[in-house]
């Protein structure tokens, strides 16, 4: 079986990490997320590394939970954290569909662009679940009332309006090239000095490393109690059988 995640040889200081689980459209499955920890420290591992890309094959980035095979939220938590303490910063390449909990690793990551066929969706509540641990990267970074109405309808959003409530760093619109975008912020990491970076991401995750390790433990319980539910069974048998589950009006 091929692995859940590819490491490309670093070049000019960028190591590209790419999601890569077709069959369940990069679901954060125990395999995806222990391969994605284990690339993360090899990466971080390289002195001449100075930034990680990650992105994805396929039309989806993450589609969030494997709803046949959840990892478990405490390692999750565990991968969030080290996107957050990692040494270099850590840049979301998004070219494609993010749902629920891949909307978390956006959240940790330093930097987030995306392109025009990118969309965005919350979707936990419609699942009888609640997006616990990835509260903790998105609150701090999101527009308030939009946090409101996106973790609770769990309606999809574009590209632009995912830069407008700050969910992105920046994103591209039809005909516009991602790469060429991103260029500028992988040339501005490439030029900073290792010990100032690494020190200057400290400074800049200091709150989302606080949170993770203040509310981690009791959001991490929280997500687990909600997936044994008699709600999240309906909700995700629902999905799967393709009919609104019980409670939808």
């Amino acid at each position: 079986m091929a692995p859940p995640v590819h490491a490309a040889a670093q070049a000019s200081g960028i190591t590209t990490l790419t999601l890569d689980s077709p069959a369940n459209r990069n679901a954060l499955s125990s395999a995806l997320v222990a391969a994605l920890r284990a690339a993360l420290a090899t990466a971080a591992a390289d002195p001449g590394t100075r930034a990680v890309v990650l992105t994805h094959t396929g039309t989806t980035f993450c589609a969030g939970a494997d709803l046949k095979s959840p990892c478990d939220p405490a390692d999750f938590l565990a991968l969030l954290r080290e996107i957050a303490e990692l040494r270099v910063p850590v840049v979301a390449r998004v070219t494609g569909h993010v749902r629920a909990g891949g909307l978390g690793l956006l959240g940790a990551c330093d930097i987030a662009a995306a392109g025009p066929d990118s969309s965005f969706a919350l979707t936990e509540t419609h699942l009888g679940l609640a997006p616990a641990v990835i509260s903790i990267p998105l609150l701090p970074r999101l527009d308030p009332r939009a946090a409101n109405r996106y973790f609770l309808t769990g309606e999809r959003f574009d590209a632009a309006e995912a830069t407008r409530i700050g969910l992105l760093t920046l994103h591209t619109g039809p005909g516009e090239d991602l790469d060429q975008a991103l260029r500028p912020v992988l040339d501005g990491l490439r030029k900073a000095a290792p010990r100032a970076l690494a020190e200057t991401k400290a400074l800049v995750t200091a709150g989302l490393r606080a949170g993770l390790a203040e509310q981690g433990p009791r959001l991490t319980e929280l997500s687990a109690r909600l997936f044994a539910s008699d709600e999240a069974r309906e909700g995700i048998t629902a999905r799967f059988e393709r009919r609104d589950p019980s409670w939808a009006r």
